[in-house]
């Protein structure tokens, strides 16, 4: 082992034995101690000792199997780590590290021989919302002590997602999506589905659209002009701002309130914008939307560090900017937002958009109210929100 290797391995706390080990035998040698002579060179040969520990080199194969790459909150999930002895002679028993999230799982590897396996299984904690690292796994040498540790990365890390919890609204927004040849606008167009008048024709007209019983009435042409018609868009804005949540509890049911809606939309193949607090989550199957919202994250920073404004109004800002033609959205804040917040983040809007706000609040009866034009749902829990969906429709 070269000594920049060992500059490697040595632990913070093997470096302070050795600064221990150095500055006794100072005083040894200034003071003629010899107590810290004996002293400091009883850590040196433990420093030394332990650099025994890690030499040697483990050949091996490793592999991680996740069964799921997603799950919903409270599903299990679970794994298993194959390791594979490689060498062409048999393999000391080792330890290997697998983190999981913020934990790190420990395993111990018996001797194994040329080819030969171990196979562990993991269990992965799902009982929050997240977006789960799992590995890379790692072989460690080192001492009983700490004060040296080498480590040897053989995996890649993989993710899971934990997709928040959502609700089936199949029936609930029915309502709210009334389009299904396309919601008439003010534009006009010489081909579409929203008869708007008749008007003299035009060369370039195409004849399909002219109507005849008209022309030979009046003694001129006259063709069919339309109203453009578009399909719903749909936004999702969700506030990460941690002072419109009175607790973590109020933001993970606005995000499954939101996921709820994001499924339904891709159920009925509709527009879909997802901003969450500032940003904007990148548009995709339902399941790519899901496994962005599992990582989202509540903003707790003071207002004044923030780089980027997370609250209702803004997020509603930030949705105006990116679908101007927006027609559907739906506000998702906690229970701390005033009605004057409110109606603020839907002022923000374009004008004949309309606006759900979904305030949550675990624990309380649901209710629907009106504010400046804006409709107001307040749920306690997920499992009320599509029939207070279906009361605020009308």
């Amino acid at each position: 082992m070269t000594l920049r290797q060992a500059r490697g391995i040595i632990t913070p706390l093997g470096w302070s034995v050795l600064g221990a080990a150095v500055a006794l035998f100072l005083l040894a040698f200034g003071g003629g101690w010899v107590e810290c002579a004996i002293a400091g060179s009883a850590l040196l040969a433990a420093l030394l000792a332990a650099l025994l520990f890690s030499i040697g080199r483990a050949r091996y194969r490793v592999e991680i199997d996740l069964r799921t790459r997603r799950v919903v909150v409270g599903e299990p999930a679970s794994g298993r780590i194959v390791v594979t002895s490689t060498a062409s002679r048999a393999l000391l028993p080792s330890r290997m590290e697998l983190p999981v999230g913020d934990g790190v799982g420990r395993l111990a590897i018996p001797a194994l021989r040329p080819a030969e396996q171990h196979e562990d299984l993991f269990v992965v904690p799902t009982q929050r919302r997240a977006v789960i690292a799992v590995g890379p796994a790692r072989s460690v040498r080192g001492d009983a002590f700490g004060l040296v540790r080498r480590e040897v990365r053989w995996t890649d890390p993989q993710l899971l997602y934990v997709h928040p919890r959502t609700t089936s609204l199949s029936g609930a927004v029915a309502g709210f999506f009334k389009d299904l040849e396309g919601q008439p606008t003010d534009d006009l167009s010489n081909d579409d589905v929203s008869f708007h008048a008749l008007r003299g024709y035009v060369p370039g007209d195409d004849r399909r659209y002219i109507h005849w019983r008209t022309s030979a009435r009046s003694g001129a042409l006259m063709v069919r002009q339309f109203e453009e018609t578009r399909r719903s868009h749909i936004a999702v804005a969700l506030s990460t701002d941690a002072a419109e949540y009175a607790d973590p509890d109020e933001f993970e049911l606005a995000v499954e309130a939101g996921a709820s809606v994001v499924v339904q939309a891709a159920k009925e193949s509709r527009e879909l914008t997802v901003v969450a607090g500032g940003t904007p989550v990148p548009a995709g199957p339902a399941r790519r939307t899901l496994d962005r919202l599992a990582g989202v994250q509540i903003d707790d920073r003071p207002a004044r560090t923030a780089d980027l404004e997370v609250g209702i109004v803004a997020t509603a800002r930030r949705v105006a900017e990116l679908t101007p033609d927006v027609s559907i959205v739906f506000l998702l804040c906690g229970s701390t937002p005033t009605p004057a917040q409110i109606r603020q983040a839907g002022a923000a809007l374009p004008v004949g958009v309309r606006v759900i706000a979904v305030r949550a609040v675990p624990g309380v009866a649901p209710s629907v109210r009106r504010i400046s034009g804006l409709t107001v749902v307040t749920v306690g829990a997920l499992d009320k929100l599509p029939v207070t969906l279906r009361k605020a429709r009308g």
